[in-house]
């Protein structure tokens, strides 16, 4: 995906030109594409008997959605059994969580004055 995130709508031998040697194999690029094209994450413009193939979501849709994917499936839709694991695995520090609740409270601070002033 950062292919098209970072270059824009491509073709697949603009993608095979674009590896160093020893370049993947052009029928490999081309069914990873079509898998992608096939899951929703890409779109397709054709010309003639080619495709050109462009993202169909931005990087953060992307990245949101599948945060969202992985806290269902591996956490049971729960985000704090999430952020534990990454403090059971020492992934997290205490400065971090403490930096991560002030963003909260800010965030929900902002959140309540809007609501407040009727900024929604």
């Amino acid at each position: 995906m950062s292919f098209f995130w970072d270059r824009g709508p491509l073709f697949v031998k603009q993608i095979h030109d674009s590896y160093a040697e020893p370049r993947p194999h052009y029928n490999t690029l081309s069914t990873i594409v079509r898998g992608l094209e096939e899951k929703g994450f890409l779109g397709f413009t054709p010309y003639g008997n080619s495709h050109q193939y462009y993202a169909l979501k931005t990087k953060e849709e992307h990245r949101r959605l599948t945060l969202k994917a992985l806290v269902a499936k591996y956490f049971d839709n729960s985000y704090r059994r999430a952020v534990s694991a990454l403090i059971e695995e020492e992934a997290l520090s205490a400065d971090d969580l403490k930096a991560l609740l002030q963003e909260v409270e800010h965030h929900q601070h902002r959140g309540s004055n809007k609501l407040k002033t009727g900024n929604v």
